[in-house]
This record gives structure tokens, C-alpha cells and sequence, in this order.
């Protein structure tokens, strides 16, 4: 079976991970600091898409949808 992913782009996740546990890593439009992991994962994965490594595409429509307390 062939790799999910490429090399060079768990290169780059490992890369923004170590960012963000260095303390430098921030999201994009906010620009606010990153303290997940998992959101960590998902800019390193973003970045090597627009790079062109080999990465497969976002899964759409996988929002968790707040309910409303009163």
C-alpha cells in the first residue's frame, strides 16, 4: 500500500510542531498563539498542500456544531 503521506511533509508537521512547543507558532488571520496540538497538525499539513507535497485533501464538512445553552 502507498504512503498517505510524503516525507517532506511529515517534515513540515514535525517542523510546526516544534514551533509551537517553542512558543512561536500562530494561526492565520487572528495571529493569535497556538496551544494545540491538534491544530498544530493541521497548519503543518495546510502549508505542505500549498508547497504541492503529496497530502491528501481536507475532508469537508467536519465542523462540531456548538449547542446552545440558556
Amino acid at each position: 500500500m502507498a504512503r498517505k503521506y510524503s516525507r517532506s511533509a511529515s517534515k513540515d508537521v514535525a517542523r510546526t510542531l516544534r514551533k509551537r512547543k517553542k512558543g512561536t507558532l500562530k494561526s492565520g488571520r487572528s495571529g493569535k498563539k497556538v496551544k494545540s496540538r491538534k491544530q498544530a497538525i493541521a497548519i503543518g499539513l495546510s502549508e505542505a498542500r500549498r508547497k504541492g507535497k503529496k497530502v491528501p485533501s481536507r475532508k469537508k464538512g467536519r465542523k462540531k456544531s456548538k449547542k446552545k445553552r440558556l
